[in-house]
């Protein structure tokens, strides 16, 4: 009597099956959250109500149990969710299902002998939410909003290693706003930090979904072109250069001008790592520089 109180009772999904797969037990919260009764789907095989479970990745888990006693975990790194449940609250614009974290387990009888398997679920989605808000915390630039240096180390390398393996193009822009000093200087730090915002606006506008531009430091910037070779990358680079010296910046009604440099970089067989391909896109930027600002270069033009 005491157990079956808490097997109803416990903010935990409680799920017994046997070893047809026909389901025993179904707890209320199993019932809330699936919206499908105890009474509905006692004594009915769970694949009648969950056809994506039957599976053999899932079956293997469950053979293990009944026949080996082990117990087996359903992580949500690896499986997000096994029972596709709607999530509770706000977190159901986030995520479509409920995130669940699911152990599963051998039960026996008086003589030792497993006749069942228990399933749990645990709601999980508050906690997965609340590490993606950290990860991105940690890679976002919360000024301008696009990502930031910790990103970009990682998300380099990443590419470099697809590129070089899958024989795929791989470009860099290293990107620096001319005089940014003056800015600064003359119309103060607000109107410094409106520039860097509506620049890495403007790019972002004219750059690809799969390209990434990141705040590597101050009022420098790089971009990863992916897939992109090294002509490609000078007309977009090119492109970017204009975006910017085309149109005036306005703040509190006082109208400048701003220009960038970008130094162009593309992977090659020489470039084993990150810092190779960052030191080459930094010796073009600083020749973008030497040529007079507002210009593009790279390595061999």
């Amino acid at each position: 009597m005491i157990f079956s109180q808490i097997f109803e009772t416990i903010n935990t999904g409680l799920v017994v099956l046997d070893k047809e797969m026909t389901v025993r037990h179904w707890n209320r919260w199993m019932a809330l959250h699936s919206e499908i009764s105890s009474d509905e789907i006692t004594g009915k095989n769970l694949f009648e109500f969950f056809p994506e479970l039957d599976r053999p990745h899932f079956l293997r888990n469950c053979r293990s149990v009944l026949t080996f006693g082990h117990f087996c975990f359903f992580s949500q790194k690896l499986h997000q969710y096994l029972f596709p449940m709607l999530p509770a609250g706000s977190l159901a614009e986030e995520f479509q299902f409920m995130q669940q974290s699911c152990t599963m387990g051998p039960l026996r009888n008086d003589h030792g002998e497993i006749e069942n398997l228990y399933l749990s679920v645990q709601d999980v989605s508050e906690v997965v939410s609340y590490q993606k808000k950290l990860v991105h915390m940690n890679q976002i630039d919360h000024l301008t909003g696009v990502y930031n240096r910790n990103f970009m180390e990682t998300q380099l390398q990443k590419e470099i290693e697809r590129c070089q393996r899958f024989k795929h193009d791989l470009s860099l822009l290293m990107i620096d706003i001319d005089l940014f000093k003056n800015i600064n200087d003359t119309y103060g730090h607000q109107c410094g930090d409106f520039v860097l915002k509506k620049i890495t606006q403007r790019i972002t506008d004219k750059i690809r979904k799969t390209d990434f531009l990141i705040r590597y430091g101050g009022d420098e910037f790089c971009c990863i072109l992916t897939e992109t070779p090294t002509n490609s990358a000078f007309k977009v680079a090119e492109q970017l250069r204009q975006v910017i010296c085309s149109e005036p910046f306005v703040f509190k009604e006082t109208s400048f001008e701003t220009t960038i440099s970008l130094g162009v970089a593309s992977l090659n067989e020489n470039d084993v790592d990150v810092e190779s391909l960052l030191r080459k896109a930094d010796t073009a930027l600083y020749k973008a520089k030497q040529n007079g600002r507002n210009t593009v270069a790279n390595t061999t033009r």
